[in-house]
């Protein structure tokens, strides 16, 4: 059985979840050759960035500072996402690589947010907990999508004249 968590437990792991999910798309999306794969890269991150600032709103601790302070913050070299991205970079394969870790990630994400949501009492954080949940599954399709069209398989908007011929 998983560890329940309090509202505000829950409030700082997610702050920081998505602190280091925001500058691994940031980094990656400096890194990135591929134009479609930088866009998607920045989008995501300015979505972390929202999500972040949901959570902040509602967190009551002080570690962080302000959020201004905090976004800006450097990047938090110990993060798995962090030595994953540096691992991809070197192998030349930052994107296809990237994107395998970004679709990790997420998928992680939608499972701790979901128990977050299910724990909570508080309505309203939890209503921004199911929020970002439904964000999340949209950004691993989005995730998923880039990442069949940057390996050249067969994408969703091209699945309708493959099944038709």
């Amino acid at each position: 059985m998983g560890k329940e968590y309090t509202l505000q437990e829950a409030l700082k792991l997610a702050i920081k979840a998505e602190k280091d999910s925001m500058d691994f798309y940031l980094k990656a999306a400096s890194v990135s050759v591929n134009s479609r794969a930088k866009q998607v890269f920045r989008l995501l991150a300015d979505e972390e960035r929202e999500h972040l600032r949901s959570f902040f709103e509602h967190y009551k601790g002080t570690e962080f500072g302000d959020l201004s302070s905090f976004m800006a913050s450097p990047p938090d070299k110990t993060s798995a996402n962090y030595v994953a991205l540096k691992k991809a970079v070197d192998r030349e394969t930052h994107e296809k690589k990237a994107l395998e870790i970004a679709l990790q990630e997420e998928e992680y994400l939608i499972d701790k947010y979901t128990q977050f949501a299910r724990d909570m009492v508080d309505p309203l954080v939890r209503g921004i907990f199911e929020r970002v949940i439904r964000e999340t599954r949209r950004h691993y399709d989005l995730i998923e999508s880039e990442y069949a069209q940057l390996m050249g398989m067969v994408h969703e908007s091209d699945q309708d004249i493959y099944v038709r011929e």
